[in-house]
C-alpha cells in the first residue's frame, strides 16, 4: 500500500492519535485518523492485555507510519505523556540507557524508539487537545479505539474527505461545555472529601474516609456512593438517595 505522499511539500498531513484500556492493564485499542489533503484514512487494531498508554504510542506509530518519509506532518493528541516523552523525555532517557531518574527501565522502549526513528524522518508538529470535549478527531480516534479495545471490529474509512462520515474532521475546535464540565469534574475528583455517603438495601450511611465507604459498597449490588465536599452536600446527597 502507498504511503501518503502526494501532497508532500505543498501542504501539512493531519494525524490524529488516541488510544484506549478497559483495564490498566486489559484489552484495549488504538485508532489513528490520518488526512492529506482531499484523502482520509483510519487506522486502528487492537491488544489483549496492554495499557492506555501503550496504546496511546501504538495509535501515533501507525499514524506515522502511514505518511511518507519528508512529509510535513501535524499530531493531534490528548496524550500529554506520549508529547512530553517524545519531545523532553526522550533526550535524557538515550542518554543515560533508557533508565529513568528513578533508576527504572523506561517503559514501552521499544514503541518510543519507533516514533523517534519516524519522526526523525518527518518533519513533525506536537499538538495537544482535550480528550472528550468535542474535537472531531479525537472524538472519531477514541471511538475506534474503544471499539477494538471491546472486541469489535469496526469499519475503517480510507476515501475521499467529501464522503467521510464525521463533517469537518479538520475542525479542532471544542465544545466549551464539555471542556467546562470536564474541567469541573477533574477539580471535584482532586478536592479533598468532606464525607462520603454510601446507600445499602436502600439504608444511607455517612462515612469520613473512602476506605470505610469502599468496604460498605464493594461487590454488593445496587449499592451506590458519593463524595460530599460539604455538609450541605452531605445532606443533599443524602436526601437523593433517600428518595430514589
Amino acid at each position: 500500500m502507498d504511503k501518503i505522499s502526494k501532497n508532500v511539500g505543498k501542504a501539512e498531513i493531519i494525524v490524529f492519535t488516541d488510544g484506549a484500556s478497559r483495564r490498566n492493564p486489559g484489552p484495549g485499542g488504538w485508532g489513528s485518523v490520518v488526512v492529506d489533503g482531499e484523502r482520509v484514512f483510519e487506522l486502528g487494531g487492537g491488544e489483549g492485555n496492554t495499557t492506555n498508554n501503550r496504546m496511546e504510542l501504538t495509535a501515533v506509530v501507525h499514524g506515522l507510519a502511514e505518511t511518507a518519509e519528508g512529509s510535513d506532518v501535524t499530531i493531534y493528541t490528548d496524550s500529554r505523556y506520549t508529547i512530553y516523552g517524545i519531545t523532553k523525555w526522550i533526550k535524557s532517557w538515550k542518554k543515560n540507557g533508557w533508565i529513568t531518574k528513578t533508576k527504572n527501565e523506561v517503559l514501552n522502549r521499544d514503541l518510543w524508539e519507533k516514533i523517534h526513528d519516524l519522526a526523525e524522518k518527518r518533519t513533525v508538529k506536537w499538538e495537544h487537545v482535550g480528550g472528550h470535549v468535542g474535537v472531531r478527531g479525537n472524538e472519531r480516534c477514541d471511538w475506534i479505539a474503544t471499539e477494538f479495545a471491546d472486541g469489535n471490529n469496526p469499519r475503517l474509512y480510507r476515501g475521499p474527505v467529501k464522503d467521510y462520515p464525521v463533517a469537518g474532521i479538520l475542525n479542532i475546535d471544542h465544545d466549551a461545555i464539555k471542556a467546562e464540565t470536564k474541567k469541573s469534574d477533574s477539580s471535584r475528583s482532586r478536592a479533598s472529601a468532606y464525607s462520603y455517603v454510601s446507600m445499602v438495601n436502600g439504608v444511607v450511611q455517612t462515612h469520613k474516609t473512602w476506605a470505610e465507604c469502599e468496604k460498605r459498597v464493594k461487590g454488593t449490588r445496587g449499592a451506590k456512593y458519593k463524595k460530599a465536599l460539604s455538609s450541605a452536600e452531605e445532606a443533599t446527597i443524602m436526601g437523593e438517595f433517600k428518595s430514589s
